[in-house]
């Protein structure tokens, strides 16, 4: 339901009877304002799933950090509490797949601890170090070995930044982590870099898979701060004492290395295929194409996906579902309101409102750049505009216009992979905004592909289990993982009487932008 948003091996041969009861997954989602922990069977079903919250910071303009030490605490109690809800002894979990958001920094010390609080992906504090390296090293040698823009939101510059303005963190320094690989040490004391996530940093070889030590020298990172890259399927090591007591996971459970959140929800939303294609609508918005071989565009974001030997291009933007989230927060006091009178949700109440204004909104159209943005234009400058309002327009006008200004972004990155040499025929929809029929309409409707909807609003984390269930061997390969897991609830087909009106409506959104672009920069 739309306000969802808002929030095993099976024995075989001779193994004994102990080996037999382990028949269910645990994936953990470390999103960027919670934490959602699910259990599921061999099928892919839902035996029961919590969250956790916890803040992100804002401590001055362009500055998006979070404590990762909260993400654990949050961990912990969403996992005890679906364990319980679940019914089932946690010595059935088989294995522990872990997903979580990209370009974090995490500095921990030789003990483990962690130093600073972590810039997040949405952080843009570092722009003046990318210019530099950018201008120093060239940006074309950086693109050449990295397959990426050297771009703030990236983990690269945050680290030399850390140099620059901590640098009594940084002389502490013994390794930098992402989020999922820091909840796989804190589960395993296993320190490690899945291949996925590689993509964060400029010295990582998108061509090999592996660190490139001249490129490290070059921009200036220590190679010894860089853990050794592995698969994303691979038992990175078994819970410890420590952490059972901590998180209620039976000590000695498997746990694989897990890997970026956007590449764990491409397979649990069924894309393992080369062309296949699944939209992402959670917090923040934006496309990952399967790929069998390297293709790189500057204006996009090149990583491997979690499944071996596949590459996923991909559209990042800062708005997405988030964009609705505060929408909410900020506009909808009224529909709160009526929550407590109908029990209807304030969310699926906006949806209302906004399927009664035709497709354009009446000429209103929303730049969805809440915090900067990523693809393809990476402007952490870059703001939101509502622009075409008059005494005529409502508030669902607003709402509609913030749904379709991030539907016209998708379609920007789209278009951009087009020319990259990246077609793609379907798009797979997974994160909360799919729960919106509306809104995944409109997003059909604007990049004229048909959208097919996963029956599970938990992709992210299935695809971070899926990884635990090759891993331990409960599935044989991910064919089969995904055949027996990935079920399709909805298909929605675009409109083309719809399309029509969309392209004026996307021409505009370029327009404004390019005519905006100017007065979006640092004052």
């Amino acid at each position: 339901m739309w306000q969802q948003f808002i929030e095993g091996i099976t024995g075989s041969g001779e193994m004994g009877a102990a080996e037999m009861t382990k028949s269910y997954l645990l994936g953990i989602d470390i999103g960027t304002s919670a934490c959602k922990v699910a259990v599921f069977d061999r099928n892919g079903q839902v035996l029961a799933a919590a969250n956790g919250d916890y803040p992100v910071y804002y401590p001055q303009e362009g500055w998006a950090e979070q404590n990762p030490e909260e993400w654990w605490s949050a961990v912990c109690k969403a996992t005890k509490e679906t364990i319980q809800k679940a019914g089932i002894a946690s010595e059935e979990i088989a294995g522990v797949g872990i997903d979580g958001q990209s370009w974090s920094a995490i500095a921990i010390d030789k003990e483990g601890k962690v130093l600073t609080n972590t810039p997040i992906w949405m952080d843009t504090r570092a722009q003046s170090i990318c210019d530099r390296l950018n201008e120093e090293i060239g940006a074309d040698k950086i693109f050449e070995v990295a397959g990426n823009s050297l771009q703030p939101s990236y983990t690269t510059a945050k680290i030399i930044w850390y140099k620059e303005n901590l640098p009594e963190v940084y002389a502490n320094i013994y390794k930098i982590l992402q989020s999922n690989s820091y909840i796989a040490f804190k589960l395993t004391d296993a320190i490690t870099q899945d291949v996925s996530q590689g993509y964060g940093l400029h010295c990582f070889d998108m061509r090999k898979g592996c660190w490139d030590e001249e490129m490290c020298e070059r921009l200036g990172i220590p190679m010894n701060f860089l853990p050794e890259i592995c698969n994303c399927d691979h038992v990175v090591g078994t819970v410890t004492a420590k952490a059972a007591q901590e998180c209620g996971l039976a000590e000695g459970t498997p746990v694989v290395a897990g890997g970026l959140d956007a590449a764990c929800g491409t397979l649990g939303a069924g894309v393992i295929h080369p062309g296949e294609t699944q939209e992402q609508g959670g917090q923040a918005g934006g496309m990952s194409i399967c790929m069998d071989e390297y293709k790189a565009d500057p204006r996009l974001i090149l990583g491997y996906h979690v499944i071996p030997d596949k590459w996923l291009l991909q559209g990042g933007t800062t708005g997405g579902g988030g964009v609705m989230r505060w929408f909410e927060h900020e506009f909808a006091d009224y529909e709160r309101m009526m929550k407590e009178q109908t029990g209807e949700s304030s969310l699926n109440q906006l949806n209302e409102i906004a399927e009664k204004v035709s497709p354009g909104c009446d000429g209103m159209v929303f730049l969805p750049y809440m915090s900067g943005e990523r693809s393809p234009i990476w402007n952490p400058y870059a703001k939101g505009v509502f622009y075409g309002l008059d005494f005529a327009k409502t508030k669902g006008h607003m709402v509609r216009a913030c749904m379709e200004g991030v539907a016209l972004s998708l379609r920007h990155n789209l278009e951009i992979a087009e020319e990259a040499g990246a077609k793609v025929e379907v798009l797979r929809a997974m994160g909360g905004s799919a729960n919106s029929h509306l809104w995944t309409q409109i997003k059909a409707d604007i990049t004229g592909k048909p959208i097919v909807v996963p029956a599970s609003d938990t992709a992210t984390t299935l695809g971070a289990a899926l990884l635990a269930g090759v891993g331990t061997g409960l599935y044989k390969d991910y064919d089969e993982a995904v055949t027996l897991t990935v079920k399709e609830t909805r298909h929605h087909e675009p409109d083309p009487d719809n399309k029509t009106v969309y392209d004026q409506t996307y021409q505009t959104y370029l327009d404004l932008y390019k005519s905006l672009a100017h007065l979006m920069i640092k004052h």
